[in-house]
């Protein structure tokens, strides 16, 4: 018997459900799904983040254009939440007030439902409009995107099934976690618990990796926190921020244009006092300053305890991991191992004395610009008269700083 219409028009549902019109392979849709939710990443970093929230790169209308669109495909987020979050995160950074840190509401909690506690946030009328400003609110800013914000997502799963079929449906649900889980979870969560630090900034904040390729550059953390109006987050060598590398690719192009970049020290000839320009260039950059003087601690720390005793091992430990911190950084725990390494080794204590007394040149408000000058003089005849090396070699370094 010859097969009948029905079966073959049977026969033609039940192959485009398992394999939708383009009829891909598993490995192909997979193949894709990486490519398309990188774009998503992209689209948050570059247009969300870097253009918005922190204004430090502006881009072609166009382009604003393409990630709204793309973002209100995949993740049904829109410009301003996500904005006013993210600045509330900024201004309210490990405090109670802050969406999204381990620090108050622990780790796990952030990493695994920080996509929840970005959907309560954005529930938050006074958040909105104390830190929404200045983002996009054109006609189908009101009447689509913010007004039917479900409606993106599912419009791409409708695509996805049509194109590829069953492999489509997947392909969604990996679209619709990537961002809660890389975003939301890893960088809010472990970028502000573990990691290395390039900087002591006022916060938790810590580089996950030196490569950010994968949540494209939002691994280097501790450097945004640092200098969160650069659209560069790469500040060492071996680091790479493909979010750059695509701002540069588009700024070539005309699409982009980067407003500001990370501070670079420069050196000049030695000034014979520390001076007004010495005191604006370390306050300039007191981050990368105090950067170069934990490396100097971290010297001496292993000259100082080469031969540690074993008694003392547990306080050394403490002291090579906090030593080096702002003292309000350092946990309560720790407090008393940190005392007695400080107390067993007087080179050590010096040196964090005086990293208080160079941090309180920026921190003290109520002193006069010459006071300051007149401070500093001080601190660096101190440091180069105190017959430690590294206190020495810094202070001249630090006379030579230029501002650029």
């Amino acid at each position: 018997m010859w097969p009948t219409f029905d079966f073959f028009v049977l026969n033609a549902v039940m192959d485009w459900t398992a394999h939708g019109w383009l009829g891909w392979a598993w490995w192909q849709v997979l193949l894709l799904g990486l490519g398309l939710t990188h774009i998503t990443i992209v689209s948050v970093t570059l247009y969300l983040h870097r253009h918005s929230a922190h204004r430090a790169l502006d881009l072609h209308p166009a382009l604003q254009h393409f990630f709204r669109c793309w973002l209100w495909l995949t993740t049904g987020m829109t410009t301003k939440a996500w904005t006013a979050i993210h600045r509330k995160h900024h201004a309210k950074c490990e405090q109670p007030d802050d969406p999204h840190s381990p620090q108050i509401y622990g780790l796990r909690k952030v990493l695994w439902q920080g996509a929840e506690l970005y959907r309560a946030e954005a529930q938050n009328a006074e958040t909105l409009a104390r830190y929404g400003h200045g983002t996009p609110d054109d006609w189908i800013e009101r009447h689509v995107y913010s007004r039917f914000s479900a409606l993106g997502v599912g419009l791409m799963l409708v695509i996805n099934v049509a194109l590829f079929g069953a492999w489509g449906a997947a392909l969604w649900a990996m679209q619709m976690v990537w961002i809660p889980f890389w975003a939301a979870g890893v960088i809010n969560g472990v970028g502000h618990y573990w990691g290395y630090r390039n900087f002591e900034a006022p916060d938790a904040s810590t580089n996950v990796s030196p490569w950010g390729i994968l949540i494209g550059g939002e691994e280097l953390h501790n450097n945004h926190h640092t200098y969160p109006t650069s659209a560069k987050f790469s500040v060492k060598p071996y680091e790479l921020d493909i979010g750059w590398v695509y701002i540069t690719v588009l700024s070539r192009l005309g699409l982009a244009r980067p407003k500001k970049t990370p501070p670079r020290l420069r050196y000049g000839a030695l000034r014979p006092v520390a001076d007004d320009q010495t005191l604006q260039a370390l306050i300039a950059h007191r981050y990368e300053m105090m950067a170069h003087y934990a490396r100097h601690m971290r010297e001496v720390f292993q000259q100082q305890t080469a031969n540690a005793y074993d008694a003392r091992s547990k306080a050394v430990r403490a002291a090579r991991r906090w030593l080096h911190r702002d003292a309000d950084k350092v946990p309560a725990a720790a407090a008393p191992q940190l005392a007695h390494a400080r107390a067993a080794y007087p080179v050590l204590d010096k040196m964090v004395v005086m990293r208080e007394e160079l941090r309180q040149l920026w921190l003290n408000t109520g002193r006069s610009r010459e006071q300051l000058v007149a401070d500093l003089q001080v601190w660096c005849c101190r440091a180069e008269s105190s017959g430690i090396a590294a206190l020495r070699d810094f202070s001249l370094r630090l006379r030579a700083v230029r501002v650029v």
